[in-house]
């Protein structure tokens, strides 16, 4: 997957952090000198060049699927769920506040903003851990003072190598998946996504009762990822009524006909939306017995 962003060509760069408010992470601009900001455009090429190296082209993003520690996928900034990294990276004034990094729990990640020869935008997000890691242990800080070492009495950042994401005008793009489901809060973007994905699957199997799938994916977490995946994998398109009943059938998905709609009980939902995910399967390796399975994590070959 390309980049939407020139590293060879940064034309100006600027740091900030994502404070924590009651309605949100917020964005702010925190005043950064000419060689923080060399630093911060040496990480973007260094996430770059890393996620090159994890598969070079990337695979879409999936909430349903586990990832490794570094993974390189992305995601298209026009869905819902990451508008508010979409939002920091177009957004055309910050409003700047040095002072908020005086309180280490203010903030949950720092971010730098580069905009290149073209005008084109790309912001870089880390998570804070190890970022305000040194701040807390400040009092165990030494330096060399004279040929003697002296307590550091100063306030102390340490930046990383390099961002979690980048995020540019198509697409957000992800090193770290576990970081970036924290960043851009997605346990709750699922969440609040499950009524929209629920009327999109109805719209793609009619013959099926969906309301208990939506009741009971409200709050579980784990079955609004799986009904997130299937809609951004349009995994309903074209489904055949008889197939997918034989294939609950024989994966052990129990499912009921009533007046010619199949309807789904709260217990047997992940086991629907599994089968809809293409995540149960049966293997007949051996004559007259079939195995059934169930996949943690799945590829297209």
């Amino acid at each position: 997957m390309n980049l939407a962003f020139d590293l060879g060509n940064v034309e100006s760069a600027e740091f900030g952090l994502y404070v924590n408010e009651d309605n949100g992470p917020t964005g702010v601009v925190v005043p950064a000198d000419g060689e923080v900001k060399d630093a911060v455009r040496d990480m973007a090429v260094a996430t770059r060049r890393e996620m090159q190296g994890e598969g070079g082209d990337g695979r879409p993003y999936e909430p349903s699927e586990k990832h490794g520690a570094k993974d390189y996928l992305y995601v298209s900034v026009n869905d819902d769920k990451v508008r508010a990294l979409w939002d920091l990276n177009e957004a055309s004034n910050l409003p700047l506040h040095g002072g908020v990094m005086r309180d280490a729990d203010a903030f949950s990640c720092y971010f730098a903003r580069f905009v290149d020869g073209e005008g084109q935008r790309l912001t870089g997000m880390r998570r804070a851990a190890y970022f305000k890691g040194i701040l807390k242990s400040r009092n165990r800080l030494l330096r060399l003072v004279d040929d003697s070492l002296a307590i550091v009495g100063d306030d102390v950042f340490k930046l990383d190598n390099d961002f979690d994401l980048l995020v540019d005008s198509a697409n957000v793009h992800i090193l770290r998946p576990t970081a970036f489901e924290i960043i851009a809060d997605m346990k709750e973007a699922v969440l609040g996504a499950v009524a929209s994905n629920v009327a999109t699957l109805r719209g793609q199997l009619a013959f099926v009762d969906l309301a208990v799938v939506q009741e009971y994916a409200s709050s579980h977490p784990r079955a609004a990822r799986y009904l997130a995946s299937i809609c951004s994998g349009r995994h309903g398109e074209g489904v055949d009524r008889r197939k997918l009943v034989e294939l609950c059938s024989r994966t052990g998905v129990r499912i009921e006909d009533k007046n010619g709609v199949i309807a789904v009980a709260e217990a047997n939902v992940m086991g629907f939306l599994e089968v809809l995910d293409r995540r149960r399967y049966g293997v007949d390796l051996v004559p007259d017995v079939l195995e059934t399975y169930k996949a943690a994590s799945r590829q297209k070959i």
